[in-house]
């Protein structure tokens, strides 16, 4: 599942509610928003979540709202009435800290309950089971770190995550967004460190492959770009690869790497059936990775065979250099696994 974030700093205008029918289109299902951001204006959040819910509840988006103790009363809910939460219009709760566990288990049985994933002790998790909570309705949701360098370490990432797991818990974690990042810092708002200034799709397919159920953009925006990215993985599962120099005909066709996935290159398995470029040998370039090549006659019953490679490689006489794959899109190239659809764009 993969969502957003909308804040309530501001009140949500015309823009806010054309971003999030986008992103609905592009297939995102959930909406995040934060209660306790110390900047916000209190008194205003109450109006501008009833704003958020209603539009939520018609683009069947879930809303899940992140509070800390103190926000109840802010927010004028009781925890121990669930049924004032619910009324806002929110889907659940992400309890960031402060309330007893035994509280948090009486909340689980009216609604999805997220907890702090990065602080929970199987002390907490024993005192969920002793106070009867509902664990269908208990997930474990990561921080976002504003702060450079405060984010999560990677191998740190995984070995909690797979704690969690053997708990029967979903995870959740936040990719940072490419568009306008949130304030004050407004240097990305990520899970993981190393997260902060890769491109919103690799960073998402990067949580993934550590098993995270749930992954959210931190901040206000996604490019246009990188929504249309989303929109085709989500809907279609497919990633797409812009080369800008690559010939025109590549970008009509959807490929795929083979089955079999080779260690240096992605070997598109339909090249050498549709034979669409002519295999005369050019004069021999180098191969950083990244690199789209056609195998030429020289390479005999392989001539047009179409690669990307995965890493830097040697010059080959066999090999035509054909195009490059975009800077910004290197970091999808290790998440091209078997049988995955490609889209090439020369744009």
């Amino acid at each position: 599942m993969f969502g957003f974030s909308v804040y309530l700093g501001t009140a949500p205008n015309d823009a806010t509610h054309a971003y999030m029918r986008k992103m609905a289109r592009a297939g995102f299902t959930g909406v995040f928003t934060s209660l306790h951001i110390p900047e916000d204006d209190v008194t205003q959040l109450a109006p501008r979540l009833a704003i958020l819910a209603q539009w939520c509840q018609a683009l069947d988006l879930e809303l899940i709202a992140d509070i800390s103790s103190d926000g109840f009363q802010r927010m004028g809910w009781k925890p121990a009435e669930p049924a004032t939460v619910l009324a806002s219009g929110v889907s659940g709760l992400r309890i960031d800290y402060g309330l007893p566990m035994a509280t948090v288990a009486a909340l689980s049985h009216a609604m999805p309950i997220a907890l702090n994933a990065s602080t929970l002790t199987q002390t907490d998790y024993d005192a969920l089971q002793e106070t009867g909570a509902d664990f269908n309705h208990i997930e474990a949701w990561h921080n976002y770190y504003p702060r450079p360098e405060t984010g999560l370490d990677r191998d740190w990432y995984r070995r909690k995550n797979g704690w969690l797991q053997s708990l029967g818990l979903k995870t959740m974690a936040f990719i940072p967004g490419d568009g306008q990042q949130r304030g004050p810092l407004g240097d990305g708002l990520p899970t993981l460190e190393a997260h902060r200034r890769l491109a919103p799709l690799a960073a998402g397919l990067d949580l993934q492959t550590l098993h995270t159920t749930r992954i959210y953009v931190g901040d206000n925006t996604l490019t246009d770009e990188s929504i249309k990215a989303y929109a085709e993985y989500l809907n279609e599962g497919t990633i797409c690869l812009h080369a800008p120099e690559m010939p025109p005909v590549l970008g009509m066709e959807t490929w795929h790497n083979r089955q079999d996935v080779a260690r240096d290159v992605i070997r598109l398995a339909e090249g050498r059936r549709l034979q669409l470029l002519d295999t005369t040998p050019l004069p021999t370039q180098p191969r950083p990775r990244g690199t789209i090549t056609l195998d030429n006659d020289q390479y005999q019953r392989y001539a047009g065979e179409l690669q990307i490679t995965k890493r830097d490689l040697p010059m080959n006489s066999a090999v035509n250099v054909i195009g490059h794959i975009s800077a910004d899109d290197l970091a999808l190239l290790p998440f091209v696994g078997a049988g995955q659809a490609i889209r090439l764009i020369r744009e």
